[in-house]
């Protein structure tokens, strides 16, 4: 399970994300970005964030650490921005902090060159979870310490808020052509031929098993925490020995970038 702190200080909000994070010091005295689960599409982001997360990590990418945040509401009340104090009083319990990478640069395809083969398993996670929020306009990307990290999954797994349809919305294409890394020629069948025979089903219980109960309780139309792991797994186990035949529109991003830099 997810390590388990206690928010102690709320320090500032980071707008740079629409659901409004806040940087909090914990009780083991380290910063965390949290992600509230009153804030957008509420648990469901938190969820995408264990999942997506736990799993990069287990396949060798860069995200930073994963904490649950036990939130007093009182922690807002001295807080100016009415925003703020509303957003902390609607996210008592369990919220979701990733360590803080201090000094970290936001990614810049101009400054910071990736090679084929990293590209390649980026966009290849990026496929297998449907992430559709790594774009050139909004990279999701940091550079710490000389190396590229992926941070911000909420808007992966689309399918998880409409589970009647998961399987059909599961099997669609993935459209690359925006991705932040398409102009670096990503190589994703050699990413593919590496990550795609660890996605088990052993490993991917493994990563679900991290959700906390609270965040899958009362999920309509199941039974138990458990079904509820079970469906976020189904997809993502169909997907990876297949989803980079399925991979669409790095060519034309490729070309376009050819043509610009003529």
């Amino acid at each position: 399970m997810l390590k388990e702190v206690t928010a102690t200080r709320y320090i500032t909000p980071l707008r740079e994300g629409g659901s409004l994070p806040g940087l909090i010091e914990a009780d083991d005295l380290t910063a965390y970005v949290v992600k509230f689960s009153g804030a957008g599409q509420g648990r469901k982001t938190l969820v995408a964030e264990v999942v997506c997360g736990t799993l990069a990590r287990r396949l060798g990418l860069r995200v930073p650490g994963l904490a649950a945040v036990a939130l007093d509401p009182v922690l807002g009340l001295g807080e100016p921005d009415e925003e703020v104090q509303g957003l902390l009083r609607g996210s008592g319990g369990l919220n979701l902090g990733m360590d803080f990478l201090s000094g970290a640069l936001g990614f810049d395809a101009l400054a910071f060159p990736v090679d084929a083969a990293e590209a390649g398993r980026i966009v290849w996670f990026d496929a297998l979870v449907n992430n559709v929020d790594r774009s050139w306009r909004n990279p999701n990307l940091l550079r710490w310490r000389g190396e590229l990290w992926l941070i911000d999954h909420g808007a992966t797994m689309i399918w998880q808020h409409n589970w009647p349809t998961a399987e059909r919305s599961a099997a669609r294409p993935y459209d690359a052509g925006d991705h932040a890394l398409a102009p670096f020629a990503p190589d994703v069948a050699a990413a593919a031929a590496e990550l795609a025979p660890l996605v088990t089903a052993d490993l991917l219980a493994e990563v679900t098993a991290e959700i906390p109960d609270a965040w899958l309780t009362d999920e309509p139309g199941f039974g138990s925490p458990d079904e509820v792991r079970r469906a976020y797994a189904a997809p993502l186990l169909t997907r990876a020995p297949v989803i980079h035949e399925r991979v669409t529109g790095l060519t034309a991003a490729r070309a376009t970038v050819t043509q610009e830099n003529k």
